[in-house]
């Protein structure tokens, strides 16, 4: 019998960073964003983070991708432990990040199609002959036509801006994706379309998520597994249906009470759950 491995394994895990007073500047205290997390990703997996603004989630998705320094702890990605000083080129390739607000990741002054071809280009994924193909291949798999390689990124709207930096994260072909609140700055039907083309990348390309939101309502259509952050710690972790209909944590219930439902019938039967729960 075989035992499936994880694709990426969090093991306590900090982020700290120091205050600094006085005229010495001298180190008093730390912020303790990310507080001795642990965590593992099964490859194909979707795992949904969530908490309140300021919690460390998005820290804790910027440490993992190596964009913030790691104060103590390990990350293990396939079995081996990441090192930021000596793999970032090689990590790069594979786990790769969706920023949450897509004009300001995308360069004004690049078109599209130099956006794409950039990290191509780097990383030599293709032969230079073969990357205007390529362009249009990234373009097509998110939704967008192949002639926007020509345009700017203020031509576009915000839900097409970000097709354009999921295009920009499958450019180098990653395993696993980091999706920081990849949909919170968009209008709520264009949410949903972006939900579903993550849904179906995931089936054409055996993608891996962390998927990281705020709201409970993408982190349950998306999710496997929900993990619940606070204070820079992970709270709970469990399937979505184990979150959503058995939560264990007081913070989690606090978050389910906070999730509006538009069916009247399934709120008040979540509400009489919770509330049974909490007496």
């Amino acid at each position: 019998m075989t035992t499936k491995k994880p694709l990426l394994v969090v093991q306590n895990v900090k982020t700290y960073y120091p205050i600094k007073t006085g005229f010495m500047n001298l180190k008093t205290d730390y912020v303790k964003a990310v507080d001795g997390v642990s965590f593992d990703i099964f490859e194909g997996e979707t795992v949904g983070l969530v908490g309140e603004s300021g919690c460390g989630k998005s820290t804790l998705g910027r440490t993992i991708i190596g964009l913030e320094p790691i104060t103590d702890g390990h990350i293990y990605f396939d079995g081996q432990q990441m090192d930021y000083r000596t793999d970032r080129v090689s990590l790069s390739k594979q786990i790769q990040i969706v920023f949450q607000d897509p004009y300001s990741s995308l360069n004004p002054r690049q078109t599209i199609g130099d956006v794409l071809a950039e990290p191509l280009r780097v990383h030599r994924i293709v032969a230079a002959r073969d990357i205007p193909q390529e362009v249009e291949r990234l373009l097509q798999l998110v939704g967008l036509p192949t002639t926007a390689k020509s345009r700017y990124p203020h031509e576009f709207s915000g839900g097409q801006r970000q097709r354009v930096g999921i295009a920009r994260a499958l450019a180098l072909r990653p395993r696993l994706l980091i999706c920081d609140e990849p949909v919170s700055a968009l209008d709520v039907s264009i949410q949903a379309q972006i939900m579903n083309l993550f849904k179906q990348l995931q089936q054409e390309l055996g993608l891996t998520y962390l998927f990281i939101a705020h709201g409970l309502g993408a982190v349950k259509y998306i999710s496997d597994r929900i993990a619940v952050m606070y204070a820079g710690k992970i709270v709970e972790m469990g399937t979505t249906e184990d979150i959503f209909l058995r939560p264990q944590h007081a913070y989690t219930k606090t978050l389910l009470r906070a999730y509006p439902n538009p069916d009247p019938t399934k709120r008040s039967i979540i509400q009489r759950t919770q509330k049974g729960a909490l007496e």
